[in-house]
C-alpha cells in the first residue's frame, strides 16, 4: 500500500511554481546577447510579442556591442522608428557617439537636437567616426560598399518582420553579422504591386526579411521574448492564444495590478455601460444593430466618438505598477484604431464636433509599435457585406487589439460571426509558401468569441 508524504502529494508531483516574469525575460535577454556578441552564426533572430521590450533589447544590444569595441549599423523601417531609437540610445548612453543617417529631403526629428552626441548627415562618409549609425532600410539601400572603408561587422535590424526580403538583399553587403528583432504577429510588409508571380519561390521579394532569411539559413539561433510588459493580465492570454499559438507569451503583471476607474458615474447609455465593462474586465464590445453600411458608417463613427468623449468626461484614472499614485486618463493616452484612412478621418471629424482634441486616431498600420492606456477600435468587418483578404489580415486585428495597457473597447455591428461563416477563405493554395497561422478567419472568431462575453448593446 502506498502512503502519502509531504514529498509526494496525493495527486502526483507538484507543479513547479511559475517563474518570475522579470527573471524569465532577463534569462532570455542574456542568451540573446550571448549569441549576438560571442556566437559564430551570421544571424540571430528574436521574435517579440507586443510590448515585450523589443526597443529596450535593441538599445541594450547596441550599447554592449559598442562597449565591446564594435562599430555597428542599425536598420529600422520608418523615419519615426529611427528617430525614436536614436533618442532612446542617446538617453540611455549620453557618451555614445551616434550617427543619424537621413535623406536629403527627410530631416530627422528636431527632438534629437537635445543630444550633443548625435551627429546628423545625409552622407555616410560624414558619420565614419560614429560608433553607431542608424537609418531606415530605404536610406541604407543608397549606401554602397565603395562608400565604406570596410563593411560593418555587426548590424541590428529592428522591425525585421516588417522589412521585405528585397530590402534586406539591398543592404546585406554592408555588414557581416546581424541581430534581427521583430514581431511575427504584426502586419506583413507592404507592397504596392501584386506578388503572386513570385509566390513559393525562394527569392519572393514580398516575403519578410526574416521568413526569407530562415528559409535559406534554417540553423540560425532563434529566441523568443516570453513576456509582454504592455498587455495587462486581462489581454495577454487572448492575444497570445489568437495570434501567437506557437510562440505563447504572458503578461508581466498579474490580475488586479492594473485598474481603470471613473470619478463620474454612468448615465446608463451604451457608451457608459461599455466603459464600465471595460474597466471591470479589460475588454468591452459596443454592439450596434446588424446592417450593411458604407465603409465610413456614420452611426458606428459617432458611437466611437461618444465612447472617447465619455472616457474623458467621466474623469478616468489608471492604477499600475509604474507608480503608487493614480494617473489621470488624458487624451494623449487614448487611441482610436481603424482599418482604413477614410474611417480615421471620419472619426477625427466626429471627435472635433464633440470638442475632443489630442487623441491619436489612425489606421492599424500607423498605430503599429505605439502604446496607450485605453484603445477604442472600429472593427475591420463591422457593417461589411463580405470578408476580404485585407480585412481578414491577421496582423491588422492583432495590432488593433494589442496597443493598450488597461482596456480595449471594440465598436462593431452585429453579424460578423455569421459573415465569417458565409465567407470562408477562398485564397488559392500556393505551393512552397509558408502558411501563416492562425489565419484571419480563425483569429477573428477567437477574438469575437471572447468579446461576446463583454457585449453591451448600443443605446445613444
Amino acid at each position: 500500500m502506498s502512503r502519502t508524504t509531504e514529498d509526494s502529494p496525493p495527486h502526483g508531483p507538484a507543479r513547479p511554481a511559475p517563474r518570475d516574469p522579470a527573471a524569465e525575460a532577463a534569462a532570455v535577454t542574456e542568451a540573446i546577447l550571448r549569441d549576438t556578441l560571442h556566437g559564430s552564426s551570421r544571424g540571430v533572430v528574436v521574435d517579440s510579442p507586443p510590448g515585450a521590450g523589443k526597443s529596450t533589447l535593441v538599445v541594450r544590444a547596441a550599447r554592449e556591442l559598442a562597449a565591446a569595441g564594435e562599430s555597428l549599423m542599425v536598420v529600422a523601417q520608418t523615419n519615426a522608428q529611427v528617430d525614436d531609437l536614436a533618442d532612446r540610445l542617446a538617453t540611455a548612453d549620453p557618451g555614445l557617439q551616434i550617427g543619424r543617417l537621413h535623406g536629403s529631403e527627410s530631416p530627422p526629428d528636431p527632438l534629437l537636437d537635445r543630444h550633443p552626441s548625435i551627429v546628423k548627415s545625409a552622407k555616410v562618409a560624414d558619420l565614419a567616426q560614429q560608433k553607431v549609425v542608424i537609418a531606415t532600410s530605404a536610406k541604407w539601400a543608397y549606401v554602397k560598399t565603395t562608400d565604406l572603408t570596410s563593411p560593418w561587422r555587426h548590424a541590428i535590424v529592428d522591425e525585421a518582420y516588417q522589412m521585405r526580403s528585397d530590402a534586406l538583399l539591398q543592404v546585406a553587403g554592408l555588414f557581416e553579422r546581424a541581430l534581427f528583432v521583430g514581431d511575427p504577429g504584426q502586419l506583413d510588409p507592404f507592397s504596392v504591386v501584386g506578388a503572386d508571380q513570385w509566390a513559393g519561390l525562394s527569392y519572393d521579394p514580398s516575403a519578410s526579411a526574416v521568413v526569407t532569411l530562415l528559409a535559406h539559413n534554417p540553423g540560425l539561433p532563434q529566441h523568443r521574448l516570453p513576456v509582454s510588459w504592455r498587455l495587462p493580465a486581462s489581454a495577454a492570454p487572448l492575444v497570445s492564444r489568437a495570434f501567437y499559438p506557437y510562440t505563447p507569451f504572458r503578461s508581466g503583471t498579474g490580475p488586479g495590478v492594473r485598474r481603470l476607474s471613473f470619478g463620474v458615474p454612468s448615465q446608463g447609455t451604451g457608451p457608459d455601460e461599455v466603459l464600465d465593462e471595460a474597466a471591470a474586465s479589460g475588454w468591452g464590445l459596443l454592439e450596434l444593430p446588424a446592417r450593411h453600411t458604407p465603409r465610413t458608417d456614420p452611426e458606428a463613427v459617432h458611437a466611437v466618438a461618444q465612447v472617447v468623449r465619455r472616457l474623458l468626461d467621466r474623469g478616468g484614472v489608471t492604477f499600475s505598477e509604474r507608480s503608487e499614485e493614480p494617473a489621470p486618463l488624458t487624451a494623449d493616452r487614448i487611441a482610436v484604431g481603424t482599418a482604413h484612412r477614410d474611417q480615421a478621418a471620419a472619426v477625427r471629424s466626429a471627435l472635433t464636433a464633440l470638442g475632443v482634441a489630442g487623441v491619436a486616431v489612425d489606421t492599424a498600420n500607423r498605430l503599429q509599435g505605439r502604446e496607450f492606456d485605453v484603445t477604442v477600435v472600429l472593427h475591420p468587418l463591422s457593417g461589411r457585406p463580405d470578408a476580404t483578404a485585407f480585412h481578414l489580415e491577421t496582423g491588422r486585428l492583432c495590432v488593433l487589439a494589442s496597443r493598450h495597457r488597461h482596456a480595449c473597447i471594440v465598436v462593431c455591428r452585429a453579424g460578423v460571426a455569421r459573415l465569417l461563416d458565409e465567407h470562408p477563405s477562398t485564397e488559392p493554395v500556393q505551393l512552397g509558401v509558408t502558411v501563416k497561422f492562425p489565419d484571419g478567419w480563425e483569429a477573428n472568431h477567437a477574438v469575437l468569441a471572447h468579446l461576446d462575453e463583454h457585449r453591451v448593446p448600443y443605446r445613444p
